[in-house]
């Protein structure tokens, strides 16, 4: 009888470590020294937009204030406002016009006149009525028409030249004080920006003192 033997299953485990990803640790002191250095330019860099801001501020208000005045501008009194119609801008009577508030309320009232010149039409608007009577008068002289005919189709021409030369006259002003309403708005804006940048860094300077304050604390305790 013949006696079969197996040989024994040998099994081998691999020992080689598993490979530990490197730990990179931060002391708390320096994630501090980070945070007040970062707060501390930030506190540089919203005092720096305030003052720049706070410049822009005065400098439309000084530049408003000076245009509007050279121009020797004022409202009508109380009485002409009333017989306009314009109570609405009884609080400016007689007041001369060398802020935005005001600019903006006089090119109002130089709109409302605009509007009665010709029946609401602008200065664009009558640029072709103005070439048709102009016209009108060449041909008219061309083809013989009596003197009065003559005369009465060259009234006509003057008087939409005249309300065309009114018009851009009063669109103009009215365009200059618009603009000097718009540059005061952004003036006051920059102002009210610039207290928000002042008040930003004074929070700024508080979180970067606490910090300090954090980081010292730290470095006693570690030492």
């Amino acid at each position: 009888m013949t006696t079969i033997t197996r040989d024994p299953v040998v099994t081998t485990t691999d020992t080689r470590a598993t490979p530990v990803e490197p730990t990179v640790a931060l002391k708390r002191r320096t994630i501090d020294s980070v945070f007040v250095g970062v707060g501390a330019i930030l506190v540089v860099v919203l005092v720096v937009a305030g003052g720049l801001l706070t410049w822009g501020a005065n400098f439309s208000k000084d530049y408003v204030n000076d245009e509007l005045t050279s121009q020797n501008i004022a409202f009508p009194p109380a009485a002409a406002l009333e017989e306009d119609g314009r109570t609405d801008l009884l609080p400016f009577a007689g007041h001369a016009v060398n802020t935005g508030a005001e600019a903006e309320a006089y090119a109002s009232f130089i709109n409302g006149h605009l509007e009665g010149i010709a029946d609401g039409a602008t200065y664009a608007d009558l640029g072709g009525p103005e070439r048709e009577a102009g016209a009108a008068v060449e041909t008219a002289t061309a083809n013989g028409a009596s003197a009065s005919e003559i005369a009465a189709l060259q009234g006509e021409a003057d008087a939409i030249t005249g309300q065309r030369n009114t018009l851009f006259k009063g669109e103009t002003l009215r365009g200059l004080l618009l603009s000097a309403f718009a540059w005061s708005t952004v003036g006051r804006i920059a102002g009210f920006a610039a207290l928000a940048a002042f008040a930003a860094a004074g929070m700024m300077l508080v979180l970067v003192a606490l910090g300090l304050r954090h980081h010292h604390k730290v470095v006693v305790q570690t030492s």
